[in-house]
């Protein structure tokens, strides 16, 4: 089960990975450096994949996935 505090929700669009808004910066409907297939080989992987915003320059590591959502290696939000 992914931890609430480090989930990012996510959406795919026509193969781009999309998240609704930077838990960073703030600034919504952010087009990740990530395709469809980069979320499918972090499901249930020991594989993980770096990734920077291209809003802020924030550098992520993403460590696993599922249909909803992108599991970070801290938190990106209280709670959970």
């Amino acid at each position: 089960m992914i931890p609430f505090r480090n989930s990012l929700p996510y959406d795919i669009v026509m193969k781009d990975v999309y998240v609704p808004e930077c838990p960073f910066c703030g600034r919504s409907q952010v087009l990740l450096p990530l395709k469809a297939e980069d979320v499918r080989e972090l499901r249930g992987s020991a594989r993980k994949r770096a990734v920077i915003f291209p809003c802020c320059h924030t550098r992520l590591q993403l460590v696993d996935a599922d249909n909803d959502y992108l599991l970070a290696d801290r938190p990106l939000r209280s709670g959970g």
